[in-house]
Protein backbone atom coordinates (compact mmCIF):
# COMPACT_ATOMS: atom_id res chain seq x y z
CA UNK A 1 0.00 0.00 0.00
CA UNK A 2 1.35 3.04 -0.95
CA UNK A 3 0.96 6.50 0.82
CA UNK A 4 -1.90 8.09 -1.28
CA UNK A 5 -3.83 4.57 -1.15
CA UNK A 6 -3.36 5.17 2.54
CA UNK A 7 -4.86 8.66 2.95
CA UNK A 8 -7.97 7.69 0.60
CA UNK A 9 -9.03 4.59 2.50
CA UNK A 10 -8.59 6.36 5.85
CA UNK A 11 -10.91 8.95 3.72
CA UNK A 12 -13.29 6.49 3.23
CA UNK A 13 -13.87 5.33 6.70
CA UNK A 14 -14.06 8.23 7.93
CA UNK A 15 -17.02 9.17 5.79
CA UNK A 16 -18.30 6.04 6.56
CA UNK A 17 -18.07 6.85 10.57
CA UNK A 18 -19.44 9.70 10.06
CA UNK A 19 -22.84 7.92 7.95
CA UNK A 20 -25.66 5.65 8.86
CA UNK A 21 -23.54 2.80 8.03
CA UNK A 22 -21.80 3.46 11.10
CA UNK A 23 -24.57 1.85 12.84
CA UNK A 24 -24.85 -1.06 11.15
CA UNK A 25 -25.32 -4.03 13.56
CA UNK A 26 -25.36 -1.97 16.27
CA UNK A 27 -28.75 -2.51 17.26
CA UNK A 28 -28.10 -6.17 16.90
CA UNK A 29 -25.80 -6.17 19.04
CA UNK A 30 -27.71 -3.69 21.61
CA UNK A 31 -30.52 -6.06 21.37
CA UNK A 32 -28.29 -9.06 22.56
CA UNK A 33 -27.27 -7.13 25.44
CA UNK A 34 -30.66 -6.55 26.24
CA UNK A 35 -32.22 -10.24 25.90
CA UNK A 36 -32.04 -11.94 29.60
CA UNK A 37 -29.26 -14.37 29.46
CA UNK A 38 -31.61 -17.18 31.00
CA UNK A 39 -30.67 -20.95 30.41
CA UNK A 40 -33.19 -23.69 29.53
CA UNK A 41 -35.74 -24.00 32.01
CA UNK A 42 -34.55 -27.54 32.77
CA UNK A 43 -31.65 -25.66 33.98
CA UNK A 44 -33.65 -23.46 36.75
CA UNK A 45 -32.32 -23.43 40.09
CA UNK A 46 -34.00 -22.26 43.77
CA UNK A 47 -31.44 -19.64 45.43
CA UNK A 48 -33.56 -18.16 47.70
CA UNK A 49 -36.74 -17.53 49.44
CA UNK A 50 -37.76 -14.73 51.65
CA UNK A 51 -40.81 -13.76 53.43
CA UNK A 52 -42.68 -10.52 54.86
CA UNK A 53 -45.88 -10.52 56.81
CA UNK A 54 -49.06 -7.85 57.50
CA UNK A 55 -52.21 -8.30 59.52
CA UNK A 56 -49.94 -8.96 62.53
CA UNK A 57 -48.97 -11.90 61.04
CA UNK A 58 -51.91 -13.64 59.55
CA UNK A 59 -51.11 -12.45 55.91
CA UNK A 60 -47.80 -14.37 55.18
CA UNK A 61 -46.07 -13.56 51.66
CA UNK A 62 -42.56 -15.19 50.30
CA UNK A 63 -40.91 -14.63 47.57
CA UNK A 64 -38.77 -17.36 46.07
CA UNK A 65 -36.05 -16.34 43.86
CA UNK A 66 -34.09 -18.35 40.73
CA UNK A 67 -30.54 -18.24 39.18
CA UNK A 68 -32.60 -16.60 36.07
CA UNK A 69 -33.97 -13.99 37.71
CA UNK A 70 -37.41 -15.70 37.52
CA UNK A 71 -39.35 -14.59 41.15
CA UNK A 72 -42.36 -16.80 42.06
CA UNK A 73 -44.88 -14.75 44.30
CA UNK A 74 -47.38 -16.84 46.79
CA UNK A 75 -49.35 -15.86 49.69
CA UNK A 76 -50.85 -18.00 52.93
CA UNK A 77 -52.92 -16.55 55.85
CA UNK A 78 -55.12 -17.20 59.02
CA UNK A 79 -52.26 -20.10 60.57
CA UNK A 80 -49.25 -18.12 59.69
CA UNK A 81 -48.49 -15.86 62.74
CA UNK A 82 -44.66 -16.99 64.02
CA UNK A 83 -44.04 -18.97 61.02
CA UNK A 84 -40.86 -16.64 59.66
CA UNK A 85 -38.19 -19.52 60.62
CA UNK A 86 -40.43 -21.92 58.88
CA UNK A 87 -40.34 -20.29 55.46
CA UNK A 88 -36.83 -20.30 55.79
CA UNK A 89 -36.42 -24.08 56.90
CA UNK A 90 -39.10 -24.95 54.07
CA UNK A 91 -36.61 -22.84 51.51
CA UNK A 92 -32.84 -24.57 52.58
CA UNK A 93 -34.66 -28.00 52.08
CA UNK A 94 -35.33 -26.91 47.92
CA UNK A 95 -33.01 -24.76 47.51
CA UNK A 96 -30.40 -25.69 44.03
CA UNK A 97 -33.61 -27.87 43.33
CA UNK A 98 -35.61 -27.61 39.88
CA UNK A 99 -38.91 -25.42 40.74
CA UNK A 100 -40.68 -26.38 37.91
CA UNK A 101 -41.19 -30.15 39.54
CA UNK A 102 -43.81 -27.96 41.95
CA UNK A 103 -45.58 -31.71 42.96
CA UNK A 104 -42.20 -33.01 43.90
CA UNK A 105 -41.09 -30.29 45.37
CA UNK A 106 -44.24 -30.18 47.84
CA UNK A 107 -44.41 -33.72 48.53
CA UNK A 108 -40.87 -33.59 49.57
CA UNK A 109 -41.63 -30.88 52.00
CA UNK A 110 -44.86 -32.31 53.25
CA UNK A 111 -43.06 -35.60 53.69
CA UNK A 112 -39.85 -34.20 55.23
CA UNK A 113 -42.39 -32.18 57.78
CA UNK A 114 -44.61 -35.55 59.00
CA UNK A 115 -43.32 -35.27 62.28
CA UNK A 116 -43.06 -31.35 62.15
CA UNK A 117 -46.94 -30.75 62.09
CA UNK A 118 -47.28 -31.46 58.28
CA UNK A 119 -50.96 -32.74 58.33
CA UNK A 120 -52.40 -29.19 59.07
CA UNK A 121 -52.10 -26.04 60.17
CA UNK A 122 -48.93 -23.91 60.50
CA UNK A 123 -46.93 -26.27 58.26
CA UNK A 124 -49.71 -26.86 55.61
CA UNK A 125 -50.55 -22.57 55.51
CA UNK A 126 -47.19 -22.26 55.28
CA UNK A 127 -46.21 -24.52 52.62
CA UNK A 128 -49.35 -23.45 50.71
CA UNK A 129 -47.66 -19.58 49.94
CA UNK A 130 -43.89 -21.48 49.08
CA UNK A 131 -46.39 -24.40 46.71
CA UNK A 132 -48.16 -20.85 45.17
CA UNK A 133 -45.01 -19.27 44.06
CA UNK A 134 -43.72 -22.14 42.60
CA UNK A 135 -46.55 -21.93 40.17
CA UNK A 136 -45.61 -18.56 39.71
CA UNK A 137 -42.07 -19.19 38.89
CA UNK A 138 -43.64 -22.33 36.64
CA UNK A 139 -46.03 -20.20 34.65
CA UNK A 140 -43.26 -17.50 34.00
CA UNK A 141 -40.64 -19.77 33.03
CA UNK A 142 -42.91 -21.22 30.49
CA UNK A 143 -44.59 -18.36 29.32
CA UNK A 144 -47.96 -19.32 30.11
CA UNK A 145 -50.56 -19.05 32.77
CA UNK A 146 -51.15 -20.90 35.97
CA UNK A 147 -54.44 -22.51 34.55
CA UNK A 148 -52.43 -23.61 31.64
CA UNK A 149 -50.23 -25.65 33.77
CA UNK A 150 -53.43 -27.18 35.52
CA UNK A 151 -54.83 -28.49 32.39
CA UNK A 152 -56.74 -25.78 30.76
CA UNK A 153 -60.08 -23.86 31.89
CA UNK A 154 -63.52 -24.14 31.96
CA UNK A 155 -64.13 -20.40 32.14
CA UNK A 156 -62.65 -17.00 31.12
CA UNK A 157 -64.45 -15.60 34.35
CA UNK A 158 -65.20 -17.06 37.66
CA UNK A 159 -68.24 -15.82 39.37
CA UNK A 160 -67.55 -13.98 43.19
CA UNK A 161 -69.52 -13.38 45.70
CA UNK A 162 -69.40 -10.30 48.38
CA UNK A 163 -68.07 -10.97 51.84
CA UNK A 164 -70.04 -7.70 52.90
CA UNK A 165 -67.31 -8.11 56.35
CA UNK A 166 -70.88 -6.76 58.62
CA UNK A 167 -69.31 -8.06 62.12
CA UNK A 168 -71.10 -8.89 64.51
CA UNK A 169 -69.10 -7.19 67.28
CA UNK A 170 -70.33 -3.69 66.30
CA UNK A 171 -74.10 -5.34 66.68
CA UNK A 172 -75.60 -4.57 63.12
CA UNK A 173 -79.39 -4.34 63.02
CA UNK A 174 -81.11 -5.80 59.90
CA UNK A 175 -81.40 -2.56 58.79
CA UNK A 176 -78.09 -2.61 58.21
CA UNK A 177 -77.69 -6.29 56.50
CA UNK A 178 -80.46 -4.53 54.66
CA UNK A 179 -78.34 -1.83 53.33
CA UNK A 180 -75.07 -3.93 53.05
CA UNK A 181 -76.96 -6.18 50.36
CA UNK A 182 -78.17 -3.45 48.49
CA UNK A 183 -74.81 -1.51 48.44
CA UNK A 184 -73.02 -4.81 47.31
CA UNK A 185 -76.21 -5.37 44.79
CA UNK A 186 -75.12 -2.03 43.18
CA UNK A 187 -71.84 -2.97 42.58
CA UNK A 188 -73.02 -5.34 40.59
CA UNK A 189 -72.58 -8.45 42.99
CA UNK A 190 -75.25 -11.28 42.72
CA UNK A 191 -74.07 -12.66 45.74
CA UNK A 192 -73.47 -11.64 48.92
CA UNK A 193 -72.40 -12.49 52.69
CA UNK A 194 -73.21 -11.99 56.26
CA UNK A 195 -71.89 -12.98 59.74
CA UNK A 196 -74.47 -14.35 62.15
CA UNK A 197 -72.11 -15.07 65.20
CA UNK A 198 -72.33 -12.33 67.21
CA UNK A 199 -70.00 -12.66 70.54
CA UNK A 200 -71.43 -9.23 72.28
CA UNK A 201 -75.22 -10.50 71.69
CA UNK A 202 -77.11 -9.59 75.15
CA UNK A 203 -79.38 -12.14 75.07
CA UNK A 204 -76.12 -14.53 74.81
CA UNK A 205 -77.00 -17.18 77.93
CA UNK A 206 -72.80 -16.42 78.34
CA UNK A 207 -69.78 -16.30 76.38
CA UNK A 208 -68.97 -19.91 76.20
CA UNK A 209 -72.36 -21.05 76.01
CA UNK A 210 -72.44 -22.56 72.36
CA UNK A 211 -76.32 -22.81 72.42
CA UNK A 212 -78.07 -19.81 71.09
CA UNK A 213 -80.77 -18.38 73.12
CA UNK A 214 -84.17 -18.20 71.60
CA UNK A 215 -83.97 -14.30 71.01
CA UNK A 216 -80.18 -14.83 69.51
CA UNK A 217 -82.22 -16.90 67.02
CA UNK A 218 -84.88 -14.65 66.07
CA UNK A 219 -81.96 -12.06 65.60
CA UNK A 220 -80.15 -13.93 63.20
CA UNK A 221 -83.27 -14.48 61.10
CA UNK A 222 -84.80 -11.37 61.39
CA UNK A 223 -81.16 -10.15 60.19
CA UNK A 224 -81.05 -12.55 57.07
CA UNK A 225 -84.76 -11.92 56.58
CA UNK A 226 -84.04 -7.71 55.65
CA UNK A 227 -81.09 -8.84 53.10
CA UNK A 228 -83.60 -11.36 51.77
CA UNK A 229 -86.38 -8.71 51.06
CA UNK A 230 -84.09 -5.76 50.04
CA UNK A 231 -82.52 -7.20 47.29
CA UNK A 232 -85.33 -9.79 45.80
CA UNK A 233 -85.67 -13.31 44.97
CA UNK A 234 -83.07 -13.74 42.50
CA UNK A 235 -79.87 -12.71 44.35
CA UNK A 236 -77.65 -15.18 46.05
CA UNK A 237 -77.41 -15.00 50.14
CA UNK A 238 -75.24 -17.00 52.33
CA UNK A 239 -74.61 -16.93 56.05
CA UNK A 240 -71.67 -17.60 57.94
CA UNK A 241 -71.67 -19.01 61.56
CA UNK A 242 -67.84 -19.18 61.77
CA UNK A 243 -67.88 -22.77 63.77
CA UNK A 244 -69.45 -21.28 67.12
CA UNK A 245 -72.29 -22.93 67.87
CA UNK A 246 -73.44 -26.27 68.90
CA UNK A 247 -75.03 -29.23 66.73
CA UNK A 248 -78.43 -28.15 68.49
CA UNK A 249 -78.01 -24.64 67.29
CA UNK A 250 -77.15 -25.32 63.63
CA UNK A 251 -79.96 -27.31 63.16
CA UNK A 252 -82.36 -25.01 64.22
CA UNK A 253 -80.69 -21.78 62.06
CA UNK A 254 -80.49 -24.37 59.29
CA UNK A 255 -84.08 -25.20 59.33
CA UNK A 256 -85.49 -21.28 60.33
CA UNK A 257 -83.68 -19.95 57.31
CA UNK A 258 -85.14 -22.76 54.45
CA UNK A 259 -87.85 -20.27 53.67
CA UNK A 260 -85.59 -17.72 52.63
CA UNK A 261 -83.83 -19.89 49.60
CA UNK A 262 -80.51 -19.44 51.27
CA UNK A 263 -77.28 -19.90 48.76
CA UNK A 264 -75.67 -21.65 51.84
CA UNK A 265 -75.32 -21.89 55.62
CA UNK A 266 -71.28 -21.73 56.33
CA UNK A 267 -69.62 -23.36 58.71
CA UNK A 268 -72.39 -23.85 61.54
CA UNK A 269 -70.08 -26.05 64.45
CA UNK A 270 -66.65 -26.52 64.48
CA UNK A 271 -64.58 -28.11 61.67
CA UNK A 272 -63.40 -31.50 62.99
CA UNK A 273 -66.74 -33.65 63.67
CA UNK A 274 -68.07 -34.66 60.47
CA UNK A 275 -70.78 -36.84 61.45
CA UNK A 276 -72.36 -34.07 63.53
CA UNK A 277 -72.26 -32.10 60.09
CA UNK A 278 -73.60 -34.97 58.34
CA UNK A 279 -76.71 -34.50 61.32
CA UNK A 280 -77.25 -31.12 60.14
CA UNK A 281 -77.37 -31.48 56.37
CA UNK A 282 -79.74 -34.29 56.59
CA UNK A 283 -82.41 -32.35 58.95
CA UNK A 284 -82.64 -29.26 56.25
CA UNK A 285 -83.00 -27.95 53.12
CA UNK A 286 -80.62 -25.57 53.38
CA UNK A 287 -77.13 -25.93 52.17
CA UNK A 288 -74.72 -26.95 54.86
CA UNK A 289 -70.61 -25.39 53.37
CA UNK A 290 -67.48 -25.96 55.26
CA UNK A 291 -64.08 -26.83 54.60
CA UNK A 292 -62.29 -23.17 55.39
CA UNK A 293 -60.51 -24.78 58.18
CA UNK A 294 -60.28 -28.27 56.96
CA UNK A 295 -56.27 -28.97 55.22
CA UNK A 296 -55.31 -31.04 52.44
CA UNK A 297 -57.28 -33.61 50.55
CA UNK A 298 -57.03 -35.92 53.46
CA UNK A 299 -59.11 -33.68 55.75
CA UNK A 300 -62.03 -33.65 52.84
CA UNK A 301 -62.17 -36.78 52.40
CA UNK A 302 -64.45 -37.55 55.26
CA UNK A 303 -66.72 -34.83 54.79
CA UNK A 304 -67.58 -36.30 51.01
CA UNK A 305 -68.13 -39.96 52.13
CA UNK A 306 -70.04 -39.53 54.41
CA UNK A 307 -71.62 -36.85 53.23
CA UNK A 308 -71.47 -34.27 56.03
CA UNK A 309 -71.67 -31.14 53.57
CA UNK A 310 -73.69 -30.25 50.61
CA UNK A 311 -70.84 -27.38 49.32
CA UNK A 312 -66.99 -27.65 49.27
CA UNK A 313 -65.37 -23.95 50.58
CA UNK A 314 -61.58 -25.22 50.95
CA UNK A 315 -59.09 -21.45 51.49
CA UNK A 316 -56.45 -22.03 48.58
CA UNK A 317 -53.88 -19.49 50.90
CA UNK A 318 -54.45 -22.16 53.75
CA UNK A 319 -55.20 -25.93 52.56
CA UNK A 320 -52.04 -26.61 51.04
CA UNK A 321 -52.01 -24.58 47.56
CA UNK A 322 -53.01 -24.49 44.39
CA UNK A 323 -52.61 -28.27 42.88
CA UNK A 324 -53.68 -29.27 46.11
CA UNK A 325 -56.93 -27.57 45.97
CA UNK A 326 -57.60 -28.81 42.74
CA UNK A 327 -57.10 -32.30 43.97
CA UNK A 328 -59.48 -31.10 46.84
CA UNK A 329 -62.49 -29.84 43.64
CA UNK A 330 -62.12 -32.71 41.65
CA UNK A 331 -62.26 -35.66 44.27
CA UNK A 332 -65.47 -33.55 45.51
CA UNK A 333 -66.52 -34.11 41.85
CA UNK A 334 -66.79 -37.71 42.28
CA UNK A 335 -69.57 -37.25 44.64
CA UNK A 336 -71.20 -34.06 42.39
CA UNK A 337 -70.68 -31.45 45.39
CA UNK A 338 -69.85 -27.90 44.14
CA UNK A 339 -66.55 -26.08 45.15
CA UNK A 340 -66.66 -22.58 46.65
CA UNK A 341 -63.80 -21.65 47.73
CA UNK A 342 -62.73 -19.61 51.15
CA UNK A 343 -60.79 -16.66 50.21
CA UNK A 344 -59.97 -13.95 52.66
CA UNK A 345 -56.25 -13.09 51.08
CA UNK A 346 -55.27 -9.87 49.15
CA UNK A 347 -55.71 -9.79 45.39
CA UNK A 348 -52.46 -12.23 45.03
CA UNK A 349 -54.24 -14.73 46.55
CA UNK A 350 -57.69 -14.07 45.13
CA UNK A 351 -55.90 -14.48 41.56
CA UNK A 352 -54.26 -17.36 42.50
CA UNK A 353 -57.53 -19.11 43.50
CA UNK A 354 -58.91 -17.51 40.24
CA UNK A 355 -56.71 -20.20 38.11
CA UNK A 356 -58.01 -23.06 40.11
CA UNK A 357 -61.61 -21.95 39.82
CA UNK A 358 -61.47 -21.88 36.18
CA UNK A 359 -59.33 -25.15 35.90
CA UNK A 360 -62.55 -27.38 37.89
CA UNK A 361 -65.76 -28.33 36.17
CA UNK A 362 -67.99 -28.25 39.78
CA UNK A 363 -66.57 -24.55 40.42
CA UNK A 364 -69.40 -22.67 41.91
CA UNK A 365 -68.73 -19.00 43.47
CA UNK A 366 -65.91 -17.80 45.17
CA UNK A 367 -65.30 -15.62 47.77
CA UNK A 368 -64.26 -11.81 47.86
CA UNK A 369 -64.42 -9.34 49.87
CA UNK A 370 -65.44 -5.81 50.48
CA UNK A 371 -61.88 -4.40 51.73
CA UNK A 372 -60.74 -4.73 48.15
CA UNK A 373 -63.08 -1.75 47.36
CA UNK A 374 -62.46 0.19 50.66
CA UNK A 375 -59.10 -0.13 52.03
CA UNK A 376 -56.56 1.04 50.09
CA UNK A 377 -53.87 -1.13 51.30
CA UNK A 378 -55.38 -4.12 49.69
CA UNK A 379 -54.23 -2.19 46.30
CA UNK A 380 -50.76 -0.68 47.19
CA UNK A 381 -49.23 -4.10 48.17
CA UNK A 382 -49.57 -5.99 45.08
CA UNK A 383 -48.82 -5.16 41.46
CA UNK A 384 -51.54 -6.04 38.49
CA UNK A 385 -52.57 -4.39 35.29
CA UNK A 386 -56.06 -3.05 34.59
CA UNK A 387 -58.96 -3.59 37.12
CA UNK A 388 -59.67 -6.10 39.94
CA UNK A 389 -63.59 -7.26 39.72
CA UNK A 390 -65.72 -6.72 36.60
CA UNK A 391 -68.68 -4.69 36.69
CA UNK A 392 -70.93 -7.66 36.80
CA UNK A 393 -70.03 -9.48 39.78
CA UNK A 394 -66.92 -11.74 37.72
CA UNK A 395 -63.12 -11.53 38.17
CA UNK A 396 -61.26 -11.94 34.42
CA UNK A 397 -58.95 -15.01 35.17
CA UNK A 398 -55.44 -13.19 33.78
CA UNK A 399 -54.00 -14.84 30.79
CA UNK A 400 -50.10 -13.18 31.50
CA UNK A 401 -47.39 -15.94 32.18
CA UNK A 402 -47.97 -17.10 36.12
CA UNK A 403 -50.31 -15.73 38.33
CA UNK A 404 -50.57 -12.06 37.21
CA UNK A 405 -50.48 -10.44 40.07
CA UNK A 406 -47.03 -9.54 42.47
CA UNK A 407 -46.26 -8.45 45.61
CA UNK A 408 -45.24 -4.85 45.82
CA UNK A 409 -42.73 -4.84 48.77
CA UNK A 410 -42.70 -0.85 48.90
CA UNK A 411 -46.04 -0.82 49.28
CA UNK A 412 -46.37 -3.54 51.98
CA UNK A 413 -43.49 -1.66 53.93
CA UNK A 414 -45.49 0.33 55.80
CA UNK A 415 -47.97 -2.30 56.82
CA UNK A 416 -45.16 -4.88 57.69
CA UNK A 417 -45.87 -6.97 61.03
CA UNK A 418 -43.68 -4.97 63.77
CA UNK A 419 -40.96 -7.23 64.73
CA UNK A 420 -40.37 -10.02 62.11
CA UNK A 421 -38.25 -9.67 59.33
CA UNK A 422 -39.28 -8.07 56.23
CA UNK A 423 -38.15 -9.79 53.10
CA UNK A 424 -35.03 -10.34 54.24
Amino acid sequence: MNRRNFFNKAAIGAAMAASPLATFGKEYESAINRAPKSSAPSDLKITDIKAGYIRDGHSLFVKIYTNQGIIGHGEGVDATPGTYHLVKMMGRRIQGQNPLNVNRLFENIRRSGFFEGAQAGMFISVLTAVETALWDIAGKALGVPVYQLLGGKFRDSVRVYMDTALYQNRLPLPADFAKAAREAVDMGFTAVKFDLDQANDPNKYDRYNWTASPAELQRMYDQMAAARKEVGPNIDICADMHGRYDAITGEKVAKMLEPLNMMWLEEPIPAENAEAYRKITESTSTPICAGENHYLAHGFRPLLESGAVDIIMPDLQKCGGLGEGQRIANLANLYYVPFAPHMVASYLGAMACAHVCASVPNFMIMEWQIYFHKDPMFKEIVKFEGEMVEKNGFIKVRDTPGIGVEINEEGMKKYATPGVPFFE
